[in-house]
């Protein structure tokens, strides 16, 4: 018979195995078997109820009946965990139909080296083959089945529920049952005053502070490697190791020391202004002198991370660039503008983009510094130096605005994606990623 691939094809569409099953696989094809057997009890007793729980999240909330003239709690449904339920059997739904397709494409394939006269593999051969010619894949796809269920399944979680009415204090399960809204949320957040003022003075902050923040602490990083660099300095380990231990110390503790040093009243650098007799400042009481402090403070933890990264990229700029600058005639400045930052700017700009889309979730600094205080009485639960991701945090854990900061997270989400991809593709990095081997 010379359809052999036909034939394999068409009865593993009937049923898992059946392919394998005439290709004479006979211990594939049952294992095949049984994965379907396994697969399809499970879909039948929950497909059903996970469609119904997605599209309606519930029908009855958890009440209290008087049964026998004793007030008793009766069990609803709850939303969330309908929703969570629903999106977990979608997704093993979508491995189920991955896998039948693969054996689909399995059986076809030892059909067509059957008609090549091939002998099929039996199941030693097949696992041997595996572990040979597919194990990168067969290992690879242990953490592609974590992020799916770490990862993904969380993102697509978060996302569903900006487009549900999860809100405190009314909208709480399991004693209310969730509604779909649609955009609802969105446009509260964008076009409703009370919403939209808050979020619009926030989203300007956070990009201001990313911007003014990636460009202190890498700039900051360029200059103290340089001037560690430079020849004749004496003392080079010395002066590495002092910048770098702010580094090496946990970022919470030296936030909260920082936090405690510029205390307005207590502080001891409002103490020294003090004994030279200035004012006190109020470095983190007044709005603008926060978010100044909050950039300062940043720079004194982030410098150190660009300087160590700088300083190895200096070593590997080719000394005969500089030497041919100098027989040329070149200033220092010019060799600094046409060689050094080129070359830094170069290797290193994919990390400035990390470091930029790190900066707008940058949550450490400004959380453990000022809270996001000073308090802005015009802002919706909000403070002067908040960010977005310390707003969502305020929304979700303090006031239980839980769609609102969702909304607001596929938000952060969107512009870090977008921003990163355009930026990293304008860059010489990618286009000229060959340059460098």
């Amino acid at each position: 018979m010379n359809a052999h691939r036909q034939v394999a094809a068409v009865l593993s569409v009937l049923s898992f195995g059946l392919g394998q099953l005439y290709n004479r696989q006979y211990m594939k094809g049952l294992i095949l078997l049984l994965v379907e057997v396994v697969g399809l009890s499970y879909f039948i007793n929950n497909l059903s109820h996970a469609i119904w729980g997605l599209v309606t999240l519930g029908k009855t909330p958890t009440h209290f009946e008087t049964i026998n003239g004793v007030a008793t709690t009766v069990k609803g449904d709850h939303s969330i965990f309908l929703m969570l339920g629903g999106l977990i059997t979608l997704l093993l739904l979508f491995l189920f139909v991955a896998a039948y397709v693969m054996n689909i494409k399995d059986a076809y394939r030892t059909g067509k080296k059957r008609e090549e006269g091939h002998k099929p593999a039996n199941i030693v051969e097949s696992v041997r083959y595996v572990m040979d010619k597919r194990f990168p894949e067969i290992f690879l796809s242990i953490p592609i089945l974590g992020v799916l269920f770490v990862t993904i399944l969380p993102i697509i979680f978060t996302m569903l529920i900006a487009f549900t009415n999860y809100s405190g204090p009314d909208n709480l399960p399991p004693a209310k049952v969730l509604k779909w809204v649609g955009f609802r949320t969105f446009h509260d957040l964008i076009m409703f005053k009370t919403w939209s003022y808050t979020f619009f003075h926030i989203l300007g902050w956070t990009i201001v502070w990313a911007v003014v923040a990636t460009f202190t602490t890498y700039m900051g990083g360029v200059l103290v490697a340089l001037l560690v660099n430079q020849k004749g300095i004496r003392l080079k380990g010395m002066w590495r190791t002092i910048f770098i231990i702010p580094y090496a110390i946990p970022q919470l503790v030296s936030l909260l020391v920082m936090k405690n040093m510029f205390n307005g009243q207590f502080g001891p650098i409002n103490q020294y202004l003090g004994y030279f007799g200035l004012g006190k400042l109020p470095w983190l009481t007044d709005p603008t002198m926060a978010k100044i402090t909050v950039i300062i403070v940043n720079m004194w933890v982030g410098i150190p991370v660009s300087m160590i990264l700088i300083m190895g990229v200096l070593t590997a700029i080719p000394k005969d660039l500089y030497e041919a600058a100098e027989v040329d005639g070149a200033s220092a400045f010019m060799k600094f503008r046409l060689i050094t930052m080129p070359f830094i700017l170069f290797t290193t700009a994919p990390l400035l983009i990390i470091q930029f889309a790190g900066n707008i979730n940058n949550f450490n600094v400004i959380f453990l510094l000022t809270k996001g205080d000073p308090v802005n009485g015009k802002f919706q639960y909000g403070g002067s130096t908040d960010l977005l991701v310390t707003w969502l945090y305020k929304l979700t854990l303090d006031q239980q605005k839980y769609n609102i900061a969702a909304a607001v997270g596929i938000i952060i989400f969107i512009m870090i994606a977008s921003l990163s991809i355009w930026s990293y593709r304008k860059t010489r990095s990618f286009k000229e990623e060959d340059m460098i081997q």
